[in-house]
């Protein structure tokens, strides 16, 4: 590849990212209840064990990427003591904007910083935290390897990477009806909740980039590595001893890779 074509891909990734963090504003608003529907309501409970399983300790030192209007950063704050921080990362402004009175009024302030940041240039130096996670929102970085070796870097030797994201599930019936539901009847419901679509900038996106948040969602999910494939990913990312939970019949997995000794880490 010449510099030339590399750059024309690395002007297509930056457009789809200005993309989707355009769409991700003009949800902000129903964004709760959008992943409550994609989730089946089940999206809290779902959090809650991502952060039990994390191995975490009263005084842990957490990044929350993609932390998007914080409630995973609040399932981990909850496990934490006045020593522990959660740090949630998001390159979405309104996002993090809509967030913060939800963790004011939950007195977190102590416990919870928000900080605007692209997971693909993350703001910290190595080896700052013992755990860095993310909830249903890896799948929206463009660069999905890239994204996890930052969060790897920033993670101390021994730290672990936990990603609780959407799979695809393993009973044939519930599948294929789950599948239906996703493609067919969320899009609908959520245009009738909303009916805010974001319309295509000319300017800034060729035609293939046009987002609409309640279909764009629901077929990044369907797009997404198998837990399987995002195990050997993690693997790939220079992460070991990858363990793999399903949640409700695999509609959910959170994967758990742990940071190797810094004598050991492949970039």
């Amino acid at each position: 590849m010449n510099t030339k074509d590399r750059v024309t891909q690395e002007e297509l990734l930056e457009k789809r990212a200005e993309s989707i963090k355009t769409m991700f504003g003009s949800i902000v608003k129903v964004y709760d209840l959008l992943n409550a529907l994609l989730s089946l309501n089940f999206d809290k409970s779902w959090r809650k064990f991502a952060a039990r399983v994390s191995g975490i300790k009263p005084d842990t030192k957490v990044l929350d990427v993609c932390t998007g209007t914080g409630d995973l950063a609040i399932s981990y704050s909850k496990l934490l003591n006045g020593k522990g921080l959660v740090v949630g990362s998001d390159y979405c402004h309104d996002m993090l904007r809509y967030g913060l009175p939800k963790i004011k009024k939950r007195h977190l302030e102590d416990k919870i910083k928000f900080i605007e940041a692209d997971t693909l240039h993350l703001p910290f130096n190595d080896d700052s935290f013992e755990v860095s996670t993310v909830a249903f929102g890896i799948r929206n970085v463009v660069d999905l390897e890239a994204g996890i070796k930052e969060m790897r870097r920033v993670v101390r030797p021994n730290g672990r990477v936990v990603i609780l994201e959407f799979s695809q599930p393993t009973n044939f019936l519930f599948r294929r009806i789950y599948f239906l539901y996703f493609t067919k009847i969320l899009p609908v419901i959520g245009k009738l909740i909303s009916r805010s679509s974001v319309p295509r900038e000319p300017r800034l996106s060729p035609p293939r980039c046009k987002f609409d948040a309640y279909t764009y969602l629901p077929h990044s999910v369907l797009a997404f590595p198998d837990k399987l494939g995002l195990k050997s990913k993690m693997e790939k990312c220079g992460l070991k001893d990858v363990k793999i939970f399903e949640r409700t019949f695999g509609i959910v997995t959170v994967h758990i890779g742990e940071k190797p000794p810094a004598s050991s880490i492949v970039s």
